[in-house]
């Protein structure tokens, strides 16, 4: 009765260890969490049969599968690509791409590694586009650099439920003899401008000039006005020798031929 009664309990905690052995083997791919940012994308015996979650999800066990994929944002550095812009000048520039995965089922169902597939993408997208390009437009014209990326990324990229959201050129290399070029470009731009509004000044000068010409000669007293005030400006400077400059019209006033007459007629 004892060896039937061992027996029996022997038997009871075998079965108990097993069971206990196989809930701990079903329970962990029976039950699934996602979290909030992330969903699930569930197969059944190969099959494509949902989109689970956010929060617990129930399995079959053996029968069906998930593969969890996160909806957050994604900041990719773009590797630095040597490039010859069209202008035949080589550069290394690196970008950042902002994606995310908007549509779980064609980023698991129609690529393998979505975010290794958009990393292809950009970088084959960025040699292309900045190899139409001219240096002084990846220069000066970045933002439309940048959005032409962003189309043409995202254009390509939709079919695998990816949106991409922002391009952005980080960083742009040239050569140290291009920089040199650039610099002496810049430094002739400045000379040319400062050149233009002195000239320009000089241009406005004269016509001032000229309109205050018009106006003294309308008038002739003016001139001499003029000249007194010039005498009146010189005159407190410490100079040994002023020389004033006198008009011509005064000149020929004292001597005038009926003038000098006139003068030895009251002589005598």
């Amino acid at each position: 009765m004892y060896e039937i009664v061992r027996f029996a309990f022997s038997s009871v905690l075998i079965f108990i260890l097993f069971v206990i052995f196989v809930i701990a083997i079903v329970l962990p791919s029976a039950i699934r969490i996602t979290q909030e940012y992330e969903r699930g994308v569930v197969f059944r015996l190969g099959r494509f049969v949902g989109v689970r979650g956010p929060g617990l999800i129930l399995l079959i066990p053996f029968v069906e599968r998930m593969v969890k994929v996160d909806l957050r944002t994604i900041t990719m550095d773009v590797p630095p690509q040597e490039i010859i812009t069209k202008d035949n000048v080589p550069v290394r520039v690196n970008a950042v791409v902002y994606f995310r995965l908007v549509d779980p089922e064609l980023g698991v169902l129609k690529v393998e590694n979505f975010v290794r597939a958009t990393s292809q993408i950009a970088q084959t997208t960025l040699r292309s586009v900045l190899g139409q390009s001219e240096l002084d437009e990846m220069l000066s014209q970045r933002e439309a650099i940048n959005h032409r990326l962003q189309q043409i990324i995202d254009e390509q990229t939709n079919p695998w439920g990816i949106k991409v959201s922002v391009v952005e050129l980080k960083d742009v290399e040239i050569p140290q003899e291009m920089q040199r070029a650039i610099a002496k470009q810049a430094e002739a731009e400045r000379l040319r401008r400062a050149k233009v509004i002195i000239a320009d000044g000089e241009f406005q000068a004269s016509e001032k000039l000229k309109q205050a010409a018009e106006v003294m000669a309308q008038n002739p007293l003016t001139i001499q006005l003029r000249f007194l005030q010039t005498i009146a400006d010189i005159s407190p400077e410490r100079n040994t020798t002023t020389i004033l400059p006198i008009p011509i019209n005064l000149l020929s006033h004292i001597f005038n031929p009926a003038y000098l007459q006139s003068v030895e007629k009251e002589d005598k």
